[in-house]
């Protein structure tokens, strides 16, 4: 709920249509909360401080403050959801399609306005100074092509209850506009795409060590910093760009370099002289979202005009990081009501719509934290991801984000991807129906394992196959917008029985699905009374409740058991299960097989009507064709042959292909028996993820570089042991043509710009000792720490220890799974806020890639060995060559490796990695750069240390 028009704020008397623009700020306070201090800002110039109960308190007799990023503010105040000036609202409103750190900092310095100085009181001066800067720069565009309609929608948004909107009218220079929804309707105003031929196939001429050097050196021009290695790297990766000799056997390039080499521009060298020389494609895959834009960035070394690098690279992502306009639409009329909240947040959309590149509403321009403001549902459900795209039966197919981000590819010369959407297309049959690359890149390539792994990997569970139902059956009761198949085909089959016989008795046969509420029902006593249905069990929460009853009996210890994730073996099954899955499997045969005739007579349709259909109609089908297949028909045969691996005991003696097991995931809170159950079922992953890699993506391609900074486990004392595992890794081995090995040293001087430590003297398991630790290095780096915990409780108890003192010291401490943002947006802040401390879990040191001043600490709560879970212990057992305790080392030495790789971006970067954990092996610690001494010394020692070697001359620091 949104502040309505201030009483006190500039009153809207007489027509003024047209008049010069009046910049008020609302009279509020400006509110400012950390971990344990606070600000109050009052409208008569006093300025407090103090914990933020009293401040808090103080609020409570105020009128809606002044703030940056309410869920944030708000929580740490500890106050509920209430009215506010959110200065992130009118900084989308004015500014769409740009970003900023959701903090005084990072509005200001995305304003230009000089940064505030460190602390909560200077930070609260600052904020009417940021609403005055956008108002002002509002008026000053008031006149512009993006700004018309914008004073109608202001007006609308007044009507909503949109505290800002009387302001933003003022500033506008129109406070008696009429409201309207035609701003809202940018489905209306979008550019259309233009169908094209189909690309001709590239041609093979092959990329010369000589034309990689000088791309290079034209990217970098002339006065660039002169890195051997860098175009050392670059001569070498051109291997990847021959010419295929023997179908199946691709050029395998694998190139470890060191960071700080510049692979980025040294792969693009060869990968773009490649694509110019021979009218083709070079995707690049990425693991995070992160890189993807950061390569996207670099990319204008090589094309400086923005025209000429829209038309020559393009990002590609999965379908559902994009706006989907049906989906906007249905959005804004159900929210049509004069005084519908929603309203707000779908009006910042359409003005960001109008102002995007690309339409990603997932780590593209807009800014990610539109999604915590307005709630996740409500942002990122205006994406397609329920799998509903009806290509071209919607009236927006035309002006659809996804089909021109896909055109633009097919006559791009560099596309970057990621590992997720690469392989999961590879996985479909092709990653577009006009399109098969033939050439990769897969940086972060440490990452292809387990994206593999989860990019092949199945679930049989309560989850997928209830979402399996929603897609067949669409909504059945409450307020979702789902669209069921008949829905989404009636176009197609409409008065057609050859295709609606096969359509009806699949979606009668969904109904063995579970059926909504099934979660409720998992602890009821009976499987034949599970998911009564018509008078019939349900088979599909039949299984899922003997599923969940295994998981149970073979844990350890009585009663339910606690939040989170818990396996168990698939074998031997428990009573009932296997012919449960037997049954299960006959029903989801009497789904699939009509699907299967249904997918068959739509394509048959292709021909017999040849002549008569026109292109629309040609793509309508073969996209219903294809979603049949991906969203239901395979994954249905998927899950059959599971059951019938769950109904038959494997052979002892042969070694399996797949891993199966029973896991069974719980939520926080709720009573009684059952209410805390979120999901259960059934799972299947390869041992090996990097065998259908190879096959469905690797043994295609003519040539594939994979690289990164950490492929090998520097541990190894036998240089061909640390390459064959980083072979193992990437699925060399099921290749026929030996892979290419590149190593780059990196140019850094690791002994003189970091310090390593193990610290010996902290008590295991002692939370308060723990926090000590946290605190006491945090403060002597004075912010910039990165904090890296292995389990969720440890990182929130010592967040709740240390987050007040470190406030006090002037150092704001941001964390994962406490504050009320997301990862993309607390490393956003971290990167900004120099002297912020931030703490994730493992999985957080991925995403961070902050250089400079901005991270110069990370602190690792313990060793980062591998999850003991069943899937670790069987690839352990199978992939370790009979080693397991090396296969283990390797895991964590790589951890470790990653982590450290954080600390040193640039040439006079200082870093300090502290290990808090002394337990830690030996043989671990081989895991860091050559050069780094890693010494095992006493907590004060450790803050001693690190306060001195971090303490350098202001002249030598700069800003990140």
């Amino acid at each position: 709920m949104k502040p309505s028009a201030n009483p006190a704020a500039p009153q809207h008397g007489g027509p003024r249509r047209g008049a010069p623009p009046q910049l008020a700020l609302p009279p509020a306070a400006a509110v400012v909360a950390g971990a344990g201090l606070a600000a109050l800002l009052l409208p008569d110039g006093e300025l407090c401080a103090g914990p933020p109960p009293g401040i808090a308190a103080r609020l409570e007799t105020l009128e809606p403050p002044l703030l940056v990023h309410a869920p944030a503010t708000l929580r740490r105040l500890g106050l509920r959801a209430r009215p506010a000036y959110d200065l992130l609202e009118l900084f989308a409103f004015v500014l769409p399609g740009r970003s900023a750190a959701p903090t005084p900092r990072g509005l200001a310095l995305a304003l230009d306005l000089d940064a505030p100085a460190r602390g909560v009181e200077a930070a609260a001066a600052l904020l009417p100074k940021i609403g005055f800067e956008l108002l002002r720069r509002l008026a000053a565009g008031r006149h512009s092509p993006a700004n018309r309609g914008a004073a109608a929608l202001a007006a609308r948004l007044e009507r909503a209850g949109w505290g800002w909107a009387p302001f933003v009218l003022d500033a506008l220079g129109e406070p008696d506009a009429q409201p309207s929804m035609d701003a809202l309707k940018v489905w209306r105003l979008l550019p259309e795409w233009q169908e094209a031929a189909p690309p001709p196939p590239p041609s093979s001429h092959p990329v010369t060590e000589a034309a990689a050097r000088r791309r290079l050196a034209d990217m970098l021009g002339p006065e660039a910093e002169q890195r051997p290695g860098q175009a050392d790297y670059a001569a070498a990766a051109a291997a990847a760009f021959a010419p295929r000799l023997a179908r199946g056997e691709p050029h395998l390039v694998l190139a470890e370099a060191g960071t700080g080499t510049g692979k980025t521009l040294a792969y693009v060298a060869p990968a773009s002289v490649w694509a110019e020389t021979n009218s083709g494609a070079v995707w690049i895959s990425t693991f995070t979202r992160h890189l993807q834009r950061q390569i996207d960035a670099e990319l204008a070394r090589l094309f400086p005009d923005p025209a000429e690098r829209r038309r020559r690279v393009v990002v590609r992502k999965g379908r559902e990081n994009y706006l989907c306009l049906l989906n906007l639409e249905d959005a804004v009329g159900a929210a049509g009501g004069l005084a519908q909240t929603s309203l707000i947040p779908l009006a910042l959309i359409a003005r960001w719509a109008m102002a995007t590149t690309d339409g990603d509403i997932q780590g593209g321009d807009l800014p990610g934290w539109m999604a915590e403001l307005f709630g996740p549902a409500l942002i990122l459900g205006l994406a397609d991801r329920r799998g509903e795209c009806i290509h071209a039966a919607c009236p927006h197919w035309r002006r659809c984000f996804v089909e021109h981000t896909i055109r633009r590819a097919r006559t791009a010369e560099l596309v970057i991807g990621n590992h997720a959407l690469v392989m999961a297309q590879a996985a479909w049959g092709g990653l577009d129906e006009a399109m098969v690359p033939v050439r990769y890149v897969f940086d972060e390539g440490h990452h292809i394992f387990d994206a593999a792994d989860a990019a092949f990997a199945a679930a049989l569970s309560g989850t997928e196959t209830a979402e399996l139902r929603r897609w067949l059956l669409g909504a059945e009761g409450g307020r979702s917008r789902a669209r069921g198949l008949r829905r989404r085909l009636d176009d197609l089959v409409s008065s057609r029985a050859e295709l609606e016989t096969p359509l009806e008795a699949a979606l009668q046969a969904a109904r063995a699905l579970p059926a909504p509420g099934w979660t409720a029902r998992l602890a009821e006593e009976g499987p034949e009374l599970a998911g009564i249905e018509a008078g019939r069990p349900n088979p599909t929460e039949a299984f899922l409740r003997l599923a969940r009853r295994q998981v149970l009996a073979r844990l350890e210890g009585d009663g339910l058991p606690p939040a989170g994730t818990h396996e168990t073996d698939l074998f031997p099954t428990g009573p009932g299960l296997s012919e449960a899955a037997e049954a299960l499997a006959r029903a989801l045969a009497r789904i699939a097989e009509p699907l299967a005739t249904l997918r068959a007579r739509l394509a048959e349709r292709l021909d017999a009507e040849a002549e008569e259909m026109d292109a629309a109609g040609r793509n309508r089908i073969e996209a219903a064709c294809r979603s049949l297949g991906r969203r239901a028909i395979d994954p249905l045969t998927a899950w059959q042959a599971m059951l019938r691996a769950a109904a038959a005991p494997p052979d002892p003696d042969a070694l399996p292909m797949h891993v199966h097991f029973l896991r069974l995931d719980r939520r926080e809170g709720g009573g009684g028996a059952g209410a805390g159950d979120r999901d259960v079922g059934l799972h299947r992953h390869w041992l090996d993820p990097t065998m259908p890699f190879a096959m469905t993506l690797a043994a295609p391609a003519h040539g594939l570089l994979v690289t990164s900074a950490t492929l090998r486990d520097s541990g190894d004392s036998d240089p061909e042991a640390a390459w064959g595992a980083a072979e193992d890794r990437v699925g060399a081995p099921h290749l026929p043509a030996p892979a290419i090995r590149v190593s780059v040293a990196s140019p850094f001087d690791y002994a003189a710009q970091t310090r390593a430590f193990v610290v010996t003297d902290l008590a295991a398991g002692d939370l308060g000792v723990l926090a000590a630790a946290y605190r006491a290095l945090f403060v002597a780096a004075g912010g910039g720490g990165l904090g890296l915990f292995t389990a969720i409780s440890r990182l929130r108890a010592v967040h709740a220890r240390i987050a007040p003192a470190l406030e006090q010291a002037g150092i704001p401490l941001y964390a994962q799974h406490v504050d009320a943002m997301d990862n993309a947006t607390l490393v956003d802040i971290f990167r900004t806020e120099e002297a912020s401390c931030l703490l994730g879990t493992d999985a957080m040191r991925d995403g961070v890639d902050v250089p400079g001043r901005a991270l110069r600490l990370v602190v690792f709560e313990k060793v980062p060995w591998p999850r003991p879970d069943i899937l670790h212990r069987e690839r352990r057992l199978h992939l370790s060559g009979g080693d397991a305790k090396t296969y283990d080392d390797r895991e964590a030495r790589l951890r470790l490796r990653q982590a450290f790789g954080r600390l040193i971006r640039r040439a006079d970067d200082r870093g300090v990695f502290v290990l808090l954990d002394r337990r830690t092996p030996s043989r671990l610690l081989t895991a860091f750069p050559h050069g780094v001494a890693v010494r095992r010394v006493g907590l004060a020692e450790a803050a001693a240390e690190t306060a001195a070697f971090l303490a350098v001359p202001k002249c030598t620091q700069r800003a990140s």
